[in-house]
């Protein structure tokens, strides 16, 4: 049986470490817990969670991508951005899921067998700008930040003054598929984000690598949007799963920025200024 790894990383906040190289995080308030994200749905996370909680859990998810996601189907109160739709049921199909069993590490050994099964998305309660939920003594209040998928989230736990930036907005952030916004949508998300989240965290919090962040993360992302637009970029070629971008700033080997900043894009020239029909 595949065991998860956890960190505890305050009183109330625990990091889990899924099988896909991808990161959920538990927050525990006095009533209930939040879990954010169910990682790739291979493994029972429900089983590491009722190891961690007895509390009553409900799910939040920052956005429907297979390693987010597909975890869903051993928990109830499920919320995601319904915007997400689209591609969740993209990612949830079982040939998807397969094809992506090739990023978990060998040494985990994981199969098919292991794949938890993908639940529709009917039944998830829409997640949106402005939701708060109170688990009792701590909150979790929600932001929208459309770019990475049109329906992608970010997660505040003002109490803890932590910010789950996930997928949105990260050291290496996704925005080559089809299905991303144009930079320059991204760029105007992430502007409304930093003036909202302005002074209320210090700790950020991502889904992938060490999960550790930086408070700065968001003005250095959008400093690569305007390098995109304006043509200040090395655009290295990347292929991911079939598909291809380019790298906006040239990586060391070690996966950081050449230049010594922080922060990158890996993005479309046809979906720069403008969203492709």
């Amino acid at each position: 049986m595949l065991e998860f790894k956890t960190e505890k990383l305050t009183e109330r906040v625990t990091r889990i470490f899924a099988f896909s190289t991808e990161l959920v995080y538990l927050v525990e308030g006095d009533t209930m817990a939040a879990l954010l994200d169910t990682g790739s749905g291979i493994g029972s996370l429900k089983a590491c969670v009722e190891g961690l909680t007895d509390k009553p859990v409900i799910v939040l998810m920052t956005h429907g991508h297979v390693d987010h996601a597909m975890g869903a189907g051993e928990f109830e109160n499920i919320y995601m951005s319904r915007v997400d739709d689209y591609i969740y049921n993209e990612h949830s199909r079982d040939d998807f899921r397969r094809a992506g069993l090739a990023m978990c590490p060998p040494e985990y050994g994981v199969t098919p067998k292991d794949m938890i099964p993908a639940p529709s998305c009917d039944a998830f309660r829409d997640l949106k700008e402005g939701d708060v939920f109170d688990l009792g003594g701590v909150h979790i209040e929600i932001f929208s930040c459309p770019g990475h998928t049109k329906g992608s989230v970010v997660m505040l736990i003002p109490e803890e003054r932590a910010v789950l930036l996930g997928d949105a907005c990260n050291y290496f952030t996704f925005m080559f598929d089809t299905y991303s916004t144009s930079i320059a949508e991204y760029e105007k998300s992430l502007e409304r984000l930093e003036k909202k989240l302005d002074g209320r965290y210090d700790t950020v919090y991502l889904s992938h690598g060490d999960g550790n962040g930086h408070k700065e993360m968001i003005r250095d992302v959008m400093a690569v949007c305007e390098d995109i637009i304006n043509g200040n970029t090395d655009d290295v070629p990347f292929e991911f799963m079939g598909s291809t971008g380019l790298i906006a700033k040239a990586m060391t080997p070690q996966m950081e920025r050449a230049d010594g900043g922080r922060g990158n894009i890996v993005y479309n020239k046809e979906n720069v200024t403008v969203r492709p029909n």
